[in-house]
């Protein structure tokens, strides 16, 4: 699926509405008590956090091609024998990792399309945390799945695979995370599907979300739809603070 993402005019309000809220959340900042973290933050441009994502998926899946295998397998995916060996960090590492150059470049395409202006709106730091966010939900969703099917595969289901050596990759549950927030904050605007077909983006939201249900409903071994469900989760909760005003 190609999107592109395109307002509609009642969307402006909503954006000054949140960007006023950014700034009454920035200034409760002492600016000496600032860390170093966050004043790199400042001297980003709109848009390189973006951008650097991009390159930086881009960079892993060329790494896939000439580095060895095994240590990619086991560093750079998320299964449930990673995962219970302490390989922790593939709970982020895998949301870098693409299986093939059709995988990456539509996970490129929607965080670009959709990133830029959730960056826009809320700055890079936000972004590059919900971003993060949703690699990681998108990972302990996948993993609680896996673990489910092989409590069921134990007690009588056979399974073809043993879901604890199913192995997961890319950036779908950060992406998801970044375009179904954009989708709650502006349920309103327009999506182009195939760059051609306007859609309201609340209607792409709900197909979105039980499209990824019906996959686990169906046993899909190619897309997993659980790491899908955990990105749109941490969209929700995002959604949820910044109605809040807690981000």
């Amino acid at each position: 699926m190609r999107v592109s993402s395109k307002s509609l005019s009642s969307e402006f309000k909503p954006a000054g509405f949140f960007r006023a809220k950014i700034r009454q959340h920035i200034f409760k900042f002492n600016p000496n008590e600032s860390s170093p973290w966050r004043s790199w933050f400042r001297r980003v441009s709109e848009g390189e956090v973006v951008l650097g994502l991009i390159i930086a998926n881009v960079a892993m899946f060329m790494l896939w091609r000439i580095a060895d295998n095994s240590f990619m397998v086991k560093n750079f995916t998320i299964s449930l024998d990673n995962f219970t060996s302490g390989r922790l960090h593939t709970l982020i590492t895998c949301a870098f990792s693409h299986i093939d150059a059709g995988h990456v470049t539509s996970n490129m395409l929607g965080l670009y399309v959709f990133g830029k202006r959730i960056e826009r709106i809320f700055g890079p730091e936000f972004f590059l945390k919900l971003y993060l966010a949703g690699a990681v939900g998108g990972s302990v969703f996948f993993l609680v799945h896996k673990a489910y099917l092989a409590a069921s595969s134990k007690s009588g289901q056979p399974m073809k695979m043993d879901p604890s050596k199913i192995q997961g990759l890319g950036a779908s549950g950060a992406v998801t995370a970044i375009m179904l927030l954009d989708i709650f904050l502006f349920p309103k605007s327009t999506i182009y599907l195939e760059l051609i077909i306007p859609v309201p983006a609340m209607l792409v939201g709900i197909y979105i979300i039980a499209k990824d249900l019906m996959r686990i409903i169906r046993g899909d071994q190619r897309i997993s739809g659980s790491a899908h469900l955990g990105g749109a989760a941490v969209a929700a909760i995002a959604w949820n603070r910044i109605r809040r005003g807690r981000f």
